[in-house]
């Protein structure tokens, strides 16, 4: 659906599916709508050449190993695998204790063939490989530095308005806008939310050990500390990615610290593991929320990635969600496509919200949970949990369950996750 015209000076176009934010849930929502032969428009408010800056998002993401294989099947990988940094043990502390949590990539049997947890990817390279990937892709047009100045639902289309005056026709209206979604909030759907008594710093840490692929996630009282691996430079050498949570009151004064002062108190948090930890580049610092919206859906509209859910980066999930939402809504919507459907009807929209609302709900209970269970210091509620991690340590049908969980290959998965194409 390909059409233009003009009416009363306004530019109208059409087009199967609009999704409102180009980010990464966004535009990979996007690629394998258009890879299935829909004609796709994306709007974003931002400039490509600023989003994929290097000080733009100091941030990585965790690439579980279901969202490797829909990354795969959608030809986006290959752009990114250089950057990307197995994870083969995760090992989970709690803060001072000799107890500790164990996750090898060798307890999982052969099934998965020696496959990694995950990978560790720093966000702008996926940026990259995104762009990239929609290069040449004829039934996708990006409309960058535009955003969504209206939009209503009537009868067999959406409408949506442009900041330019530009006007689009969709059966189907994507909000991929971010938890702050401006989109959400025209659809009127409320949401339940809360801010955490906590901030993340965000940085990257050379040192002079190799991390062999572990991954480290110490819960400190201030919150959990996660040493991530990452690809070496050529310059830094062995590097690792920081996810310092603290109390917000703290990160000014950790923040203005000097990069030897700094790096110090990152010495001090993990210890001796890797020898001389010295902070490389900049850092950065979010605040951290939870929200889940109570729907993810209204007439020709659907809410996708942090529009619908946002949850605390202590497991390392939030674009993993987000990218099951991505393979769930575009099986649903490519199954309508060539079956001659509607594709913003309601019904096909509501399978899409059952496929994935009880799994973000779990995900996100869990980790709220985890988060307030390890952010404390009271004995009892620590020696509680450490005599927990020293049980589950020693069952490894409990780790196993937990391993794939981490992977992303339990449920009812959809076809980009098992990495079969549309």
């Amino acid at each position: 659906m390909n059409a233009t015209k003009t009416s009363r000076g306004r530019r109208t176009e059409r087009a199967d599916c609009v999704i409102a934010g180009g980010g990464l849930v966004g535009a990979t929502l996007a690629i394998a709508l258009a890879e299935a032969g829909l004609a796709v428009t994306v709007v974003d408010r931002a400039d490509p050449k600023t989003l994929t800056a290097p000080p733009y998002d100091g941030r990585t993401s965790a690439i579980a190993y279901g969202s490797q294989r829909l990354l795969d099947t959608l030809g986006i990988w290959p752009g990114m695998a250089e950057a990307a940094e197995p994870i083969h043990d995760i090992r989970v502390s709690d803060g001072g204790s000799p107890l500790f949590l164990h996750f090898s990539f060798g307890e999982l049997g052969e099934r998965y063939a020696g496959a990694p947890f995950g990978w560790i990817v720093e966000n702008r390279a996926t940026r990259l490989a995104l762009y990239e990937r929609v290069q040449g892709m004829e039934s996708l047009t990006i409309r960058w530095r535009r955003s969504v100045a209206d939009w209503s639902a009537e009868g067999a289309m959406a409408r949506v308005d442009l900041d330019d005056g530009t006007v689009l026709e969709t059966p189907l209206l994507i909000a991929a806008d971010g938890s702050d979604s401006a989109l959400r909030r025209r659809a009127r759907i409320a949401a339940t939310e809360w801010t955490y008594p906590q901030a993340a710093i965000v940085c990257v840490a050379a040192h002079e050990a190799p991390h062999r692929g572990i991954a480290h996630e110490r819960f400190l009282p201030a919150g959990p500390f996660a040493l991530l691996p990452m690809t070496d430079d050529p310059q830094a050498g062995h590097r690792s990615s920081i996810v310092w949570t603290e109390r917000p009151a703290r990160v000014p004064g950790l923040m203005a610290l000097d990069d030897d002062a700094f790096s110090e108190e990152l010495q001090h948090r993990f210890g001796d593991w890797y020898g001389e930890m010295r902070v490389v580049g900049p850092r950065w610092t979010y605040p951290l929320r939870l929200l889940h919206a109570e729907t993810y859906i209204r007439p020709r509209f659907a809410l996708i990635g942090d529009a619908a859910h946002t949850i605390h980066p202590i497991a390392g999930q939030g674009l993993n969600l987000g990218l099951r939402d991505v393979a769930a809504l575009a099986e649903v919507v490519v199954d309508a496509h060539r079956l001659g459907l509607d594709l913003g009807a309601t019904h096909l929209l509501k399978r899409y919200e059952r496929w994935r609302r009880f799994d973000n709900l779990a995900l996100m209970a869990a980790t709220d949970g985890l988060n307030r269970l390890f952010s404390n210091d009271i004995p009892p509620v620590r020696w509680a949990r450490d005599i927990g991690i020293a049980a589950v340590n020693r069952m490894p049908g409990m780790k196993r369950f937990f391993m794939q969980h981490a992977m992303g290959t339990v449920g009812v998965l959809p076809k980009l996750i098992r990495g079969e194409k549309l």
